[in-house]
């Protein structure tokens, strides 16, 4: 389960998880994408840099093993074996090429017919320094529900400047780079907070 404090202009309609590299070559148009993507407010775009490029003589300056990690527990999750950069998860379910534009959009909207999908309203609400997340009930009780509840903090714009590698020279504008992730949780069904 993911949400973002945002203004409330619009109910999200998709989370978009982009893997990306400050050393892989193919990746700055899908950076590009996801800045675009970002400006949407029924869009929860985040930008997951990861660090199985590093050994290619640039040391991506954002990358986290986590992010690693975490993209390749979807792939585990999705039973193939579906690594790659740029890659783009979509709700948690659809993988595509991140710098596939059509497709990413064509993703967003078969894994919104699910109604699975960005279906638990979670809400937050910040008063001094405490932060309160709640979360509704199941809409079925008689269905088994079980979720993780995480924060993640990010930087909204990270422009860097790529001293070797594949793309050595360039400055590559990062948007919403995911700097932490906390899991703040477990969800059994039941509303909490």
């Amino acid at each position: 389960i993911v949400a973002v404090i945002r203004p409330a202009h619009a109910e999200p309609k998709a989370v978009v998880e982009l893997f990306t590299s400050q050393g892989c070559s193919s990746c700055p148009p899908a950076d590009k994408i996801l800045g675009e993507l970002a400006k949407d407010p029924s869009v929860i775009a985040l930008s997951l840099p990861i660090d199985y490029w590093d050994y290619l003589g640039w040391k991506d300056t954002l990358a986290d093993s986590r992010f690693s990690a975490r993209q390749k527990a979807y792939s585990h999750m999705r039973g193939d074996r579906d690594v790659y950069t740029p890659q783009v998860v979509v709700n948690g379910a659809a993988h595509v090429i991140g710098s596939d534009r059509a497709r990413i959009e064509g993703a967003i909207k078969d894994t919104g017919k699910t109604d699975k999908v960005m279906s638990l309203p979670v809400t937050m609400s910040l008063s001094g320094k405490q932060l309160t997340v709640s979360v509704a009930a199941a809409k079925d009780a008689n269905t088994p529900m079980r979720g993780e509840i995480w924060l993640c903090s990010i930087s909204k714009a990270v422009p860097i400047a790529i001293g070797r590698g594949e793309n050595r020279g360039r400055e590559v504008t990062y948007h919403n780079v995911v700097r932490n992730l906390l899991k703040v949780g477990d969800w059994n069904g039941s509303a909490g907070s």
